[in-house]
């Protein structure tokens, strides 16, 4: 491969790879399926093997071995950072749920794994335990984004999110485990020896990711670490502690990295921001080239040798695997059928069991031919690896595809939430508030003002007292059916700093805020675009036109329109002073006004507007049908 070509080929791989992740947001497809399908075609026309051995200079056949090192660190800062959402405030009610999922559920799954891998595959016993133990890990690279497109109720989410984070560690060591134990050279490990290596590995995974995390909070907390340095520096230390502990006891460093994000995310006395959004970016970036690079290394004829057994294979662990480790493993807990149901339909495998596999193939397959092995013992263990992509693909393509409407099935979730969280409870907000609920919407106000809350539970609506800036609201407050938000508080900055700290729950596509009251000055206190969300209803409409508009009698009304009573008729009535604010199309979807688009308001729809005082001659002359109205005090 000549110079230019390799360059071609570095280049294609991250430019394939994000090509692949937009085209997957744009379509809403699993994103790793297209990642991997972009893998396999690139395949065809290099390997990375190949690459990497034009690139140093060395031998072709030891191009895996050159691979799978970066691979192992990438692995590593995507755990890293899947442990920095972790919040121990999330497990409150599902904390003995989780534990019970990645101990005695990890058990019943690796031994339905490894007994549909013997009797299925026709695996030979070892290599069939092997093959269970990677297979018990899910996959945080394709839960996660599962889980923000389904938007399940938090608790059920919550440990969706942990378990798919939490088991890929103890997968991983039980992998470790069984290949000491099973594949020792100088022969089968004693008990005393397996037990060494878990107490080896929970001591340095769990002391350096502790003692890490101690370090890193006590550089910040002493500024020995400028700001534009933070992200880079603690990703550093993360790779460098993986490969530490790595280097002490093999994959040990996944236990170290997950203890590391979860200490850091669960500190209150440092701020990790910065950290949290450099490595959500660069994930992406790894997660879009790991799977290319490991895809196109797949061949698809092991697949098809595999045939009918292959396919088998995969409806065990989808049909009786899972479903089984999970009910077992939940018995009697406070979770409710429905919540197990769903979690009994989640567990697709990601990039950790792609990675586990091929390092775990190799190492198996040179072991069993240094001690001469049949071919057809080291032709099961050259089949590891691609059986675990078929498993991939097969996981994530079925729960990719059922697992959002298993969840609306069952009412853990909505296919597209319309409900609306209000920062502010003001009594024009609480009238606003109750029109939109009345129209059949879920809404939740936040307030840090105990009186406006107490009216607004007084009228029916759920609120809560606290301050949309703080953490309890994105931690613990149960957004199910939430899809959301308008700040409407009276402070033009509180408004702007909501919608930027919520702006990665809902998207900034779904963030609103009332128009600042300088928002067309270039006033020195004004607050900048770039810092602004969505500009609810119109820029005129700010608070103080309100206020004006509320204190001379305007009052919000909620207004069908028919055949007989049009958008023409309706503002013969009311003139164009008449703010309208929220839109309820004949699709029954809310539409929030803003001072981007204006929906058209078409026979079926549903008008909540800000009207002034209708005059007598502006009455109209038909009838309009149920009208509701709320007047809006100051």
């Amino acid at each position: 491969m000549h110079d230019r070509y390799l360059l071609l080929y570095l280049a294609a791989v991250p430019l394939l790879g994000i090509t692949a992740q937009w085209l997957a947001w744009r379509s809403r497809v699993p994103s790793i399926l297209l990642l991997l399908a972009f893998g396999v075609g690139l395949g065809y026309f290099v390997r990375p093997d190949q690459a990497l051995a034009e690139l140093t200079g060395c031998d072709p056949s030891i191009g895996p071995r050159l691979l799978f090192p970066p691979v192992s660190l990438a692995v590593g800062l995507i755990m890293f950072e899947g442990g920095l959402t972790l919040r121990f405030s999330e497990l409150k009610t599902g904390g003995r749920g989780l534990f019970r999922l990645v101990t005695a559920g990890a058990l019943v799954a690796w031994v339905a794994n490894t007994l549909a891998a013997w009797w299925l595959l026709q695996f030979d016993l070892r290599l069939a335990c092997l093959l269970g133990a990677i297979l018990v890990v899910t996959g945080p690279t394709v839960v996660g984004p599962l889980l923000r497109f389904i938007r399940p109720q938090r608790r059920v989410g919550s440990i969706a999110k942990w378990e798919g984070i939490v088991i890929d560690p103890i997968g991983a060591v039980l992998a470790v485990l069984v290949f000491e134990v099973l594949f020792t050279p100088s022969g089968p490990a004693t008990v005393g020896s397996a037990a060494t290596i878990v107490l080896r590995t929970v001591l340095i995974g769990g002391g350096f990711g502790m003692a890490t995390a101690w370090f890193l909070a006590r550089c910040v907390q002493r500024y020995w670490i400028p700001d534009y340095l933070q992200g880079v520096a603690f990703l550093a230390g993360a790779g460098g502690v993986f490969a530490l502990s790595n280097a002490l006891q093999p994959e040990s460093g996944l236990v170290t990295v997950t203890v590391l994000g979860i200490a850091l995310a669960n500190r209150k006395d440092i701020s990790i921001r910065q950290v949290n959004e450099l490595a959500e970016h660069l994930v992406v970036l790894l997660i879009s080239c790991l799977f290319i690079v490991l895809g196109s290394r797949l061949e698809l004829g092991v697949l098809a040798d595999l045939h009918w057994r292959g396919v088998a294979f995969v409806a065990a662990l989808i049909l009786v695997a899972r479903p089984l480790s999970v009910f077992v493993s939940l018995w009697r807990s406070s979770l409710n059928w429905r919540e197990r149901t769903f979690l009994a339909c989640l567990a697709p495998r990601g990039i950790v069991a792609a990675a586990v596999s091929s390092v775990f193939g190799l190492s198996a397959t040179a072991l069993l031919v240094a001690d001469g092995a049949s071919e057809g013992l080291v032709a099961q263990a050259q089949q590891l690896a691609p059986v675990t992509f078929l498993v991939i693909l097969a996981t994530v393509g079925c729960y990719g595809l059922a697992a959002a409407p298993v969840a609306r099935a069952l009412r853990l979730a909505d296919a597209n939430p319309q409900g609306v969280l209000f920062a502010g409870a003001d009594a024009w907000v609480r009238d606003l508030a109750l029109m939109v609920k009345n129209s059949g919407f879920p809404v939740m106000l936040v307030d840090t003002n105990v009186r406006n809350v107490s009216e607004a539970r007084m009228s029916g609506l759920s609120a809560e007292c606290a301050s949309i800036l703080s953490e309890h609201v994105q931690e613990e407050l149960d957004l199910g059916g939430i899809g959301r938000l308008i700040a409407l508080t009276p402070n033009d900055e509180v408004n702007a700093l909501a919608v930027r700290e919520l702006a990665h729950v809902f998207g900034r596509a779904q963030v609103y805020q009332l128009a600042p009251r300088n928002v067309d000055s270039r006033r020195r206190q004004s607050v900048p675009a770039r810092l602004r969300g969505r500009l609810a209803f119109d820029r005129a409409v700010n608070r103080d036109e309100l206020l004006m508009r509320l204190a001379a009698g305007a009052k919000v009304k909620r207004t069908p329109l028919t055949d007989k009573y049009t958008w023409d008729d309706y503002r013969a009535a009311y003139g164009e002073s008449a703010a309208v604010l929220f839109v309820v199309d004949s699709a029954k979807r809310l539409i929030i006004c803003s001072d981007e688009t204006q929906p058209k308001a078409l026979a079926g729809s549903v008008l909540i507007a800000l009207v002034s005082p209708s005059r007598p001659s502006d009455e109209p002359s038909v009838p309009p049908g149920p009208v509701e109205t709320r007047s809006g005090t100051a």
